[in-house]
């Protein structure tokens, strides 16, 4: 641990507030450090004042502590001398003298007022206000880091600006719950003062009389003095500290200097100022107060107001020209038109009718809906996930929207305010009454009902949604079908580094000696194409690793991929019981293999198109059986032709799950209702 000297300060300075206690300090140098007292707490109130924000002075509660301590040590100190000497040097002296005017009665009074407020009314009201302010703020935590996280999602903020702007909340919640419990320290000190003088007077009285066989009126002259001196001299400085205390509990963050701010407040317009004016000559005028006392103070808010006005003019015609210079500026400057190059990854486009959905102000929840998309893709597929632009479009009908990858539109849809989408199930057997439409997402038939109609068509059996999740789902849908055009080479190293951190031996053999992040990114690319989830990284690393030392082609690679996610593959694609699956002719497959053509691109199938028009329409008549039952059509084929036959499917039927019997569980049961053959 590095220790630097300042440290080593900080820590002697705590350890001589203890030795204040302890060791009798010479009245000379109690003198010195009354006096560095007082300037510390100047200092501080100072800098409470001209801060920005609270957060500026992050450390304050532990200041305050310290602060305490050091004052009350001053005061152990101080006491000793008054008792022993019946003198605690000048500055204790001077306190009693001068500012008490010489009288004991003044002196005690003064004393007694300063605590009472700094007591009663400067820390109390500061106590009261850092405790509701950590009550708000540990209440609104959520909401900011979800607003936090809506803007990162819609590219305000990038994730560095993020992580400032959740740090910052933490420490907000940090400092008022301390601030909470660090008003206590100056309350309580006040209290102990207050005990500490009456000991001193008490104390002082009976020393002065029974052992140094003074006069009563001597001893009470002398000890009181000095103890009203004490108390003065540490009273001033706790309450410096605690009117600091309470500007920092009641300042909220401003980017300009705290005395313009109350300026612009309070008299944020010349009329006010003209107004108080008036106000004070109709006092000197109609009142014994006398227009002499009333009328320079007057004179001084007109001179004021006119300058204010005349400022405000100018200012006025400066930010119009700045404003205008600025505008200039921009459209020359050479970086706005590459700016405009930028395409964003995806992008929610919706009309001007659907902004209540987005804005958060009139209870829209989209943002936080798109949020929860993201993170909801990222544990299903184990893909990052880039962030969603939303932003409104005049050009579309008011209540569409579109969906665009890499800014060409890939699907689009249209809500019906204020309605529900209602689908049947299949298995409704009492229809309801609603304007027909079709469900964006999956191309389903549904029906718009109205809010009346929602409980009755809940009742009957039909799924029934609101347009926020309409839009959502459909949202969610497009991501998935496109996340892997989507997972660039700086995602996946991302991904790579992640590992890293604890498979370092498993990285360092992988890339970039067997295969480079390119060709890992298109292994990923190749599972999520076929909606198989690449969380399990290290799995898909190990599989690499074992086989890119005698393999190169990434397709041949995925398929090895893919039988090392056998468990995770049959998980998501069968399910409970026997389940019914398509099998190929092996002279389908044997052709298929015959006709495979390996190039430095890979490999790709030349059957002629009769032959595939055949196979497909073949394939075909054997899923509308499957499908014609309710069931999901599975094609299973071996391991050397199952990537060959995707690629000659994937253009007619794209969603079509294709899979080798070396992806198939062991305990998983199968079986084969259909034949895909070429008659």
């Amino acid at each position: 641990m590095k220790f630097k000297s300042g440290d080593a300060i900080l820590g002697l300075f705590v350890i001589a507030i203890i030795f204040l206690i302890i060791i009798p300090l010479p009245d000379t140098i109690l003198s010195i450090l009354l006096i560095l007292n007082i300037s510390i707490a100047a200092m501080i109130l100072m800098s409470a004042l001209f801060s920005k924000e609270p957060l500026d002075l992050s450390l304050f509660p532990t200041l305050l502590l310290l602060t305490t301590l050091f004052r009350l040590g001053l005061n152990i100190a101080s006491t000793k001398l008054i008792l022993q000497n019946g003198d605690a040097g000048k500055v204790v002296q001077t306190f009693g003298e001068f500012v008490a005017g010489g009288k004991l009665v003044i002196g005690i009074i003064i004393f007694i007022i300063i605590t009472i407020v700094n007591m009663q009314v400067i820390t109390k009201g500061s106590e009261r206000v850092a405790e509701v302010t950590a009550r708000f703020t540990l209440d609104a935590m959520p909401g900011k880091q979800m607003a936090i996280d809506a803007d990162l999602n819609t590219g305000f903020i990038d994730e560095a600006e993020a992580k400032k702007r959740r740090k910052k909340i933490q420490d907000e919640a940090a400092f008022f719950g301390s601030m909470d419990g660090a008003s206590k320290f100056v309350k309580n000190d006040a209290v102990v003062g207050i005990f500490i003088t009456l000991v001193n007077i008490i104390a002082g009285i009976i020393i002065g009389v029974v052992m140094k066989q003074m006069e009563f009126t001597d001893a009470l002259q002398k000890y009181t003095v000095m103890t009203v001196g004490d108390g003065l001299v540490s009273a001033i400085p706790s309450l410096l500290i605690s009117i600091a205390t309470g500007i920092l509990v009641t300042k909220t963050a401003s980017e300009d200097s705290m005395s313009n701010v109350i300026l612009g407040q309070i008299a944020y317009s010349p009329v006010v100022l003209y107004v108080v004016g008036i106000v004070l000559i109709i006092f000197g005028l109609l009142t014994p107060m006398g227009a002499l006392t009333t009328l320079p103070m007057a004179a001084i808010w007109f001179f004021l107001a006119y300058r204010m006005s005349k400022l405000s003019k100018v200012q006025a015609v400066e930010e119009e020209l700045a404003s205008e210079d600025e505008e200039v500026g921009e459209i020359r400057k050479p970086e706005n038109v590459i700016s405009l190059l930028q395409v964003d990854p995806i992008e929610l486009e919706f009309g001007y009718g659907m902004i209540p959905l987005a804005d958060v102000n009139q209870g829209g929840d989209l943002l936080d809906r798109v949020v929860m998309i993201r993170r909801q893709i990222a544990l299903e597929l184990g893909s990052i996930v880039p962030i969603v632009r939303l932003r409104d479009n005049i050009q579309l009908p008011p209540n569409a929207y579109s969906i665009k990858i890499k800014g060409i539109e890939v699907a689009k849809g249209e809500i019906l305010f204020d309605h529900y989408m209602a689908m049947n199930p299949g298995y409704v057997e009492e229809e309801i009454d609603g304007i027909a439409t079709t469900e964006p997402a999956f191309g389903l038939p549904a029906l718009w009902i109205t809010e009346a109609q929602r409980e009755k068509a809940e009742m009957r059996g039909y799924t029934v949604v609101d347009c926020p999740s309409i839009v959502a789902t459909h949202l969610t849908e497009v991501i998935k079908r496109y996340l892997h055009e989507l997972l660039n080479r700086q995602d996946v190293q991302t991904l790579i580094n992640n590992v890293n951190e604890t498979h370092p031996t498993l990285i360092s053999e992988l890339t970039p000696k067997l295969l480079s992040i390119g060709d890992i990114q298109k292994v990923l690319a190749n599972l999520l194409q076929e909606g198989v989830s690449i969380r399990d990284l290290v799995t898909i690393c190990e599989v690499l690793a074992d086989y890119a030392t005698s393999i190169k082609d990434t397709d041949v690679l995925t398929e090895y991929v893919r039988q090392g996610l056998a468990r995770a593959i049959s998980k998501r694609v069968f399910g409970a019981g026997t389940n019914k699956v398509i099998t190929l002719d092996p002279a389908i497959e044997q052709q298929i293999m015959e006709h495979v053509q390996h190039t430095e691109q890979g490999a790709y199938i030349a059957l002629d198109p009769k032959t595939i028009q055949v196979i497909v329409n073949q394939l075909k008549k054997e899923i509308n059986k499957l499908t014609s039952i309710g069931l999901q059509p599975i094609i299973l084929t071996s391991p050397i032709v199952r990537i060959y036959f995707k690629q000659l499917t994937m253009q007619y039927i794209p969603d079509l799950t294709v899979i080798s019997y070396n992806e198939v569980e062991q305990n998983v049961e199968v079986q084969s209702i259909g034949m895909v053959s070429i008659v």
